[in-house]
């Protein structure tokens, strides 16, 4: 796994995630920041958990977890864009870092699963 390209990645998306609610929060938008505040920087979260993970499984299973706050990420984003409280550009950027995450991550858990099962 590309472990510190995706931490990197994943922390500087989440700078970029808080940034983004602070801005809703003078937008006084509140559902729907606190949703894609906890979703999006959760994904760096869990990633670094993964670094001290308790064996292969659960190394498996944080990526896992940070794939899905990616998946939840991408959802809150689009809804951020289509009610108009983020504009055209702002979502294409951070749709794609979004996206390039996903892909990182799962061709990491593929690799971390395929590790797994022919190192038993």
């Amino acid at each position: 796994m590309k472990d510190n390209k995706l931490a990197d990645i994943s922390m500087a998306f989440s700078v970029q995630i808080i940034n983004l609610v602070k801005d809703l929060k003078i937008k006084h938008e509140s559902v729907i920041s606190n949703q894609i505040g906890r979703s999006g920087t959760s994904i760096g979260a869990n990633i670094y958990e993964a670094n001290y993970a308790q064996g292969k499984n659960d190394f498996i299973s944080k990526l896992e977890i940070a794939l899905k706050e990616a998946n939840e990420t991408g959802y809150w984003l689009e809804l951020l864009y289509k009610t108009n409280y983020i504009n055209e550009v702002t979502y294409k950027s951070l749709n794609d870092q979004c996206t390039s995450m996903r892909v990182l991550l799962i061709a990491s858990c593929r690799t971390a699963k395929k590790n797994a099962s022919t190192n038993r």
